[in-house]
C-alpha cells in the first residue's frame, strides 16, 4: 500500500509557476514509478509527467515538456512537478500516483492521492 499525499496548489496568476509535491509512505520510494496527471473541469484525467524513483529516468507529455520538469527527492519520500509559464488552461485538479512502470496511462497506477487544485488567472 502506498499513500499519497499532494500539495503546492492553489491560485495563482498567469505566466507564473508553481511547485507541486507529493509526498509518498508504505513502501520503498525507490522502487516506484511516480506520476503526475491532471483533470479540469469538465474534461477527463490527463498524463503530465513521471518519473522513476530507482533510475531517475522521466516521461513528460509532449504538450508539457518546454513548461514542466519533474523531480525526485528519495530522502524525503517526494516527488516534485515544476510548471513554469502557467497559463489558464492549467487550471486543474493535479493528482499523484504511483506504480511500478514509468507510463503516460492511468490504469499504469495502482495508488493515487487526493489531489490539489491549481487555478490559473489570467
Amino acid at each position: 500500500q502506498v499513500h499519497l499525499v499532494e500539495s503546492g496548489g492553489g491560485l495563482v496568476q498567469a505566466g507564473g509557476s508553481l511547485l507541486l509535491s507529493c509526498a509518498a509512505s508504505g513502501r520503498t520510494f525507490s522502487d516506484l514509478a511516480m506520476g503526475w496527471f491532471r483533470q479540469a473541469p469538465g474534461k477527463e484525467r490527463e498524463f503530465v509527467a513521471a518519473i522513476s524513483t530507482r533510475s531517475g529516468g522521466k516521461y513528460i507529455s509532449h504538450d508539457m515538456t518546454d513548461r514542466s520538469t519533474i523531480s525526485g527527492d528519495t530522502a524525503k519520500n517526494t516527488v516534485y512537478l515544476q510548471i513554469n509559464s502557467l497559463k489558464p488552461e492549467d487550471t486543474a485538479v493535479y493528482y499523484c500516483a504511483a506504480g511500478t512502470v514509468v507510463a503516460g496511462i492511468e490504469s499504469k497506477y495502482d495508488y493515487w492521492g487526493q489531489g490539489t487544485q491549481v487555478t490559473v488567472s489570467s
